[in-house]
């Protein structure tokens, strides 16, 4: 999913027996109290950002773009129960989205079928739980915060059968993100491909680059655009109170690299000290002496320095030519100016895969489903959610709502039907699915002290000279929660 680079206060919100909560934008705007729900019939309700829209549909009925789904319907609206579901996305192209994806499914079904999302999910979601009154399902942006409740008993084992139908079109590896202890507790339904840089074909063809195919390169492009006069980086990790977070993810897209998948899982899993050697080394090779982002003319920063510049002002500078390249997350082609094309074609931004020497690993982000409830309406959602056919759905409802184009929803299910999202953004959903190894965000997944605490401050420190490498890394290290 994308990065929740938020993270906010707590905020009361009243639906019925369910606290709602949730974060992935930068507008602040949840601090309004909704009011409980009301649905006619099987359908669903979304509450979404303080802004509550019903939508609902006889039991049976279908809609042009609704999913066929595989599972047995059950007629009579309402007659198989009720679910809640509590998420992270809260926009109203995103929870729309998926308001669209569940209504005909919860038609015909027989199942009521309410969406809440919110900013501040992390917070509230805890809240909801010590209460005692969460949510049928969640929808986790954090893998870290699904295992926490798994291993205190709150979360409910996927049955055999739904995680069975998950793995039709999830590889082990994204279903790994929400196994605890050889025991499955989620199932994945939205994927976040991080491992992109961004560029403009057309320029790098008038100056004579081609996309580097190894990391090895990758690093001698960048000394070559210095050479030729050209800025090979645009570069910003401010982002409000969780400025830091864009330099984790090159830390985290390089130890990946340069370290291997089992390094980087005993690292997240803390079994690797914070401030290994190798863990220095590689803050250093991001912006130490002679960094990627300290070499004399290797980073546009438009806000003057990297840490006082916003990480969303970056897309103006690629597509005006005072930088070459961005590495940046899927989701980043909401940042670039109002009427951007994407492609291959004059004037057009693209992408490339971010490199690597060997094998083709991935940095991802995403939501995962676990359910707080055991109950067979419950695991009919979850199944659904894992299908491709809620990933089609999807699809096709979000596409719709910004109007074409680039819809900003990526998923990692291999049955997919890919014809239904833009050409570039096909190209990232088969980057997701070929991932070998995919790598779930490592501060996603880190305690929250460290993920989005000392690893985001000290790491800023780092950037800005006030702390060197070994100092930052130890800082870090003495934060992890024992």
């Amino acid at each position: 999913m994308r990065k929740s680079w938020l993270r906010l206060a707590t905020v009361p919100i009243a639906l019925g027996v369910i606290a709602a909560a949730c974060s992935t934008s930068d507008d602040d705007n949840s601090a309004a109290t909704t009011q409980a729900p009301t649905t006619t019939g099987a359908g669903v309700t979304t509450t979404a950002g303080g802004a509550t829209t019903t939508g609902s549909t006889e039991a049976g009925a279908t809609t042009a773009s609704g999913p066929t789904t595989t599972l047995p319907p059950t007629p009579g609206a309402g007659s198989a129960g009720s679910v809640t579901v509590f998420g992270v996305e809260d926009s109203e192209n995103e929870a729309g989205a998926m308001a669209d994806a569940l209504k005909e499914f919860g038609a015909a079904n027989g199942i009521d079928i309410t969406y809440v999302g919110r900013r501040d999910f992390e917070q509230q979601i805890n809240a909801q739980v010590l209460g005692g009154n969460p949510p049928d399902i969640g929808a986790f942006p954090q893998p870290g915060k699904l295992k926490q409740f798994a291993q205190d008993g709150e979360l409910k084992q996927v049955p055999d059968d739904v995680v069975a139908a998950a793995k039709t079109g999830w590889a082990d590896s994204y279903m790994a993100f929400s196994n605890v202890d050889g025991k499955q507790y989620g199932v994945p339904f939205k994927s976040d491909l991080k491992s992109l840089v961004w560029y403009v074909p057309s320029v790098w063809k008038e100056k004579g680059y081609e996309v580097p195919k190894t990391l090895t390169e990758f690093k001698a492009l960048v000394d070559k655009m210095i050479a030729n006069g050209d800025t090979p980086l645009c570069v910003g990790i401010e982002s409000g109170p969780a400025t830091g977070w864009p330099f984790t993810d090159w830390v985290e897209e390089l130890i990946l690299r340069e370290q291997g998948i089992d390094y980087y899982n005993k690292w997240v899993a803390h079994e690797i000290p914070f401030n290994d050697q190798k863990v220095i080394d590689t803050f250093n090779e991001v912006a130490g002496p002679d960094g990627l982002w300290t070499k004399k003319g290797a980073v546009f920063a438009s806000g003057g320095s990297i840490a006082a510049t916003a990480f969303g002002d970056n897309g103006t500078p690629l597509v005006e030519g005072k930088c070459m390249m961005h590495r940046q997350a899927s989701f980043y082609s909401a940042f670039f100016p109002d009427g951007t094309k994407f492609g291959e074609g004059p004037g057009e931004v693209s992408t490339f895969y971010f490199p690597a020497d060997s094998g083709h690993p991935v940095l991802v982000g995403g939501i995962n489903a676990g359910a707080f409830r055991d109950a067979p309406e419950v695991w009919k959602v979850m199944q659904y959610l894992g299908s491709p056919e809620f990933a089609n759905a999807r699809q096709a409802a979000q596409s719709k709502r910004v109007g074409g184009g680039l819809s900003g929803f990526l998923t990692g299910n291999t049955k997919a039907d890919l014809t239904k999202w833009a050409a570039l953004e096909q190209g990232f959903i088969k980057e997701l699915q070929t991932a070998d190894p995919a790598a779930f965000d490592a501060s996603d997944q880190m305690p929250a002290e460290v993920g989005s605490g000392t690893f985001w401050t000290d790491g800023t420190s780092f950037v800005n000279g006030d702390e060197d490498a070994k100092t930052a890394a130890g800082n870090i290290q003495s934060s992890w929660p024992s």
